[in-house]
């Protein structure tokens, strides 16, 4: 795909896409949408990390209500079904770590993008709002689905209904996000997190996600049971000969995601 509202780039494993839109906040359009599932679905078979970040100010200001000749005509049901929904699984499903690096305003739809990512790494100067009741909507894009999971009803609830600005350290302290780090030291933290899993065990990145996400619908035996399996295929990887060998002479695994 030749991509013109966002850029792609794999560096060193690290595979980067950044919302390229900078005039409206990187507002997220039609084709804004596609082209980020069709880059994070690419960088799962080409980098072993993802990084997802805005260009400019913003991280994502949300739906731009711009791409539409009124909203009378915006048929919100099908652009979930069939635009946002594709999205946020390509990136809940990525075999590969996923970082959100924040760097800006994180509104409506463009929240729940960056906290669709395993990891979310914002400056403190950035701020998390569910701008959606403010124009008669309910938050979307997974927002119902992560909020109450990642800090509880209450917080979740406060943030719809309320629709206030959260700022990165109240995210951070509420347990909405990995970390809040101090504006000079954003790039440098984001660009060690993501070299660290770049050159982490791949495959036991995978069972990670997998197993953490599974354990919504699971109870304590299924969950059990389900750690038990997916480590049993671990243990038989040569990852973990590596890192076990590796412990031993006291020296950096290098693992192979083999």
């Amino acid at each position: 795909m030749d991509y013109q509202t966002i850029t792609y780039d794999v560096t060193d494993g690290v595979a980067t896409v950044t919302l390229n839109l900078p005039d409206t906040l990187n507002a997220m359009t039609q084709q804004m949408r596609a082209e980020i599932t069709d880059a994070v679905i690419a960088a799962g078979s080409e980098a072993r990390v993802l990084v997802l970040t805005g260009a400019g100010k913003a991280f994502c200001s949300g739906q731009d209500l711009g791409d539409s000749s009124s909203a009378a005509s915006m048929d919100l049901e099908r652009t979930l079904r069939d635009e946002y929904m594709p999205m946020i699984r390509a990136i809940r499903e990525c075999p590969i770590p996923t970082i959100s690096a924040v760097n800006g305003a994180a509104a409506g739809a463009g929240a729940n993008l960056a906290l669709a990512a395993d990891v979310v790494i914002a400056k403190e100067s950035a701020y998390f709002m569910q701008a959606f009741s403010r124009i008669g909507l309910m938050p979307d894009a997974g927002g119902t689905y992560e909020l109450p999971k990642a800090m509880g009803a209450a917080k979740a609830m406060g943030a719809a209904l309320f629709a206030d600005k959260i700022s990165a350290r109240q995210a951070d302290d509420w347990g909405m996000i990995w970390e809040a780090v101090a504006d000079d030291a954003y790039e440098a933290t984001v660009q060690k997190r993501a070299a660290h899993l770049a050159s982490g065990p791949t495959l036991a990145y995978k069972q990670i996600k997998k197993a953490i996400q599974e354990s919504y619908g699971n109870d304590w035996t299924a969950q059990m049971e389900q750690e038990a399996k997916r480590q049993g295929k671990l243990g038989k990887t040569r990852d973990f000969q590596e890192g076990v060998v590796a412990f031993l002479e006291k020296r950096p695994a290098k693992y192979e995601g083999r």
